[in-house]
């Protein structure tokens, strides 16, 4: 009798230190990211915000087997399961951390209940339960600075906040180039009379080969952001690249396009608050995802989610664009979000299976995005009310993917669905733009097929269609079915025809195998429009040869990793105020 009491604290004990080794595991990897950084470890740094990610979803899966074998028969009795979710509740009242500990034990539920429900409002943390902030820090998690007179005697306190093992390579030019950044900036935007406050945060930021150093500048109304990257130097030294004080280029820097950021937290929601103040216009799931919380940043998405269905009473519908082949793609036009659910069956010519499928986007979640690359949530049993689907899109789901989902009652439930962010189809873009819109977008999308190429990642399709336009106006791939590996494929020239008969044959008269890309037929597919394909020969004339494909191939072969900035080269202090010439663009380096 006695240990039938016990079974639920037992439970909840098990669950409570499963979470306090993965989170014990989870700074351990993000506290050795200055470390590799000095190092210049940046294979290192892919490595471990890769094992990161999988690390959480390793440590759910043994935590419910290990949770399911010890409670044996009694795993669906309900009553344990609500005193263990009280018991869970208790103990993690104060934690620094209790956001991540609910979201945690959330995991643990579904995962021991997969393919049973979606949600359960009373055994699970979940919207009216769980909260948004644990407490305030009774040591502020920010360095403090009032900056007067010259700024100088600010500034060089503030680099004394953060040793780094390796010494910049000229201090003082760099302290030059910061005083002229921000006295720049005060002249157009200070208010003399009031006092300048500069609030840093302690733990710096560590992605790819760059350090970054965040934080706000305070004076009167909206706080301004404050980010100084650091580089490794062409000497040996550190180098301060750049200051950036404007929400769009921070917003770029910390986008749900990119790998999430190392950076060492004790209370989470209070450095996603401290975010939040300099970009306001993301929301908390995206901030909670930038700096590596990413399946807490999808649970306060859900519960957003769910709020704006009750405040809201429109359908959801197809979004613009062309119809996918490989996904039912829809979404509701109150909110900034597509829904994606893969078909049953695809048309020719894709020849890819549902578990192709599920590796790219796994793939594409572990990858550095490097700014070109939509994030996605992947949802299993998703209930949507049924009256929400307009009639066309529940057609669809029931023809194209029936498979997937399921009705119960007055919901629709989705088994596999991902949820990214919504952006306006490239090619639909393009209808509308003005010519130099359209020369913009066209050589963004042209980057973004060369920085992906940057991190060994090749499109596949890269049609129009499959690429959108975000707010700030950067191209982005989201359709990931036919993503592969750049070194895996042989960037060829097509041979020279033998004779008259080989040009005027229906079939190629060259061999083509499985892997062989062409890179000179690019210009006959991927941009119809005749103006808009002159803009993408003129600015990106190297991508249909194979040459620079073959280039970027051997910078992987060789082990090298490309250096691509996500915030534009022109922010560059040495370009800026020391007279160097901005450097090309970076597959002209990579020689």
């Amino acid at each position: 009798m006695v240990f039938e009491k016990l079974i639920p604290y037992e439970a909840a004990y098990l669950v409570l230190e499963a979470y306090i080794g993965y989170h014990g595991r989870y700074k351990r990897i993000t506290k050795r990211a200055q470390i590799r950084f000095e190092q210049k470890d940046w294979h290192g740094i892919q490595e471990a915000a890769r094992q990161r990610i999988s690390l959480y979803k390793e440590l759910v899966g043994e935590t419910t087997e290990r949770l399911l074998e010890f409670l044996n028969d009694r795993a669906g009795d309900r009553e344990l399961w609500l005193r263990m979710r009280y018991h869970f509740a208790e103990e993690i009242a104060n934690f620094n951390t209790r956001n991540i500990a609910e979201s945690f034990y959330n995991s643990v539920f579904r995962h021991a209940h997969q393919g049973k429900l979606g949600k359960d409002d009373e055994l699970m943390f979940v919207q009216g339960q769980g909260t948004y902030r644990e407490f305030k820090s009774t040591v502020p998690i920010y360095h403090s600075l009032y900056l007067t007179g010259t700024y100088e005697l600010g500034l060089q306190q503030m680099l004394d906040y953060y040793p780094f093992d390796i010494p910049f390579e000229d201090k003082e030019r760099d302290l030059g180039y910061l005083l002229r950044a921000l006295r720049e900036w005060a002249a157009a935007h200070a208010v003399d009379g009031f006092p300048l406050q500069l609030q840093l945060l302690k733990s710096v930021f560590y992605r790819n080969k760059a350090a970054y150093i965040v934080g706000r500048l305070v004076q009167h109304g909206k706080p301004v952001p404050f980010v100084m990257p650091i580089l490794h130097g062409k000497n040996g030294g550190l180098i301060i690249d750049a200051l950036l004080l404007h929400e769009q280029e921070v917003s770029t820097i910390f986008s749900y396009n990119r790998a999430y950021f190392l950076v060492d937290v004790d209370i989470v929601s209070e450095m996603v608050d401290f975010l939040r103040s300099v970009m306001p216009t993301k929301s908390l799931g995206e901030l909670y995802n930038s700096i590596g919380f990413e399946k807490h940043g999808k649970t306060v998405f859900y519960r957003d989610f769910e709020r704006h269905l009750d405040q809201t009473m429109d359908r959801f519908t197809f979004p613009v664009g062309i119809r996918g082949m490989v996904m039912t793609v829809f979404s509701l036009p109150s909110h900034p979000t597509v829904f994606k659910v893969i078909k049953d069956k695809f048309k020719p010519p894709k020849q890819v299976t549902f578990q192709e499928v599920v590796k790219r986007y796994e793939l594409v979640n572990k990858h550095d995005r490097v700014g070109r690359m939509a994030d996605s949530y992947l949802f299993q049993q998703l209930s949507i009310p049924l009256r929400r689907i307009a009639q066309d899109v529940l057609e669809e789901l029931k023809t194209e993917c029936a498979s997937q989902i399921e009705i119960r009652k007055d919901t629709l439930i989705l088994k596999h669905c991902y949820i990214e962010k919504r952006m306006i189809p490239l090619d639909v873009y393009l209808q509308t733009a003005t010519s130099t819109e359209a020369r913009e977008a066209i050589n963004e999308y042209g980057k973004a097929i060369k920085e992906m190429a940057a991190v060994n990642i090749f499109p596949g399709d890269m049609l129009l269609k499959n690429f959108g336009v975000t707010r700030l106006r950067r191209v982005v791939f989201y359709d990931y079915d036919e993503i592969g590996f750049l070194t895996d494929y042989k960037f060829r020239r097509i041979p020279a025809p033998k004779d008259p008969w080989d040009e005027m044959a229906a079939e190629p008269y060259y061999h083509v195998g499985p892997n062989d890309i062409f890179p000179e037929e690019f210009p006959r597919f991927l941009v119809a429009n005749e103006e808009h394909r002159s803009y993408l020969m003129e600015l990106h004339p190297d991508l249909f040869g194979p040459d620079f494909w073959k280039r970027v191939q051997g910078l992987h072969l060789r082990g090298e990793i490309a250096t691509v900035y996500p915030y534009r080269r022109r922010r560059a202090f040495r370009h800026r105020y020391g007279g160097e010439p901005r450097e090309p663009y970076f597959v002209d380096n990579l020689k």
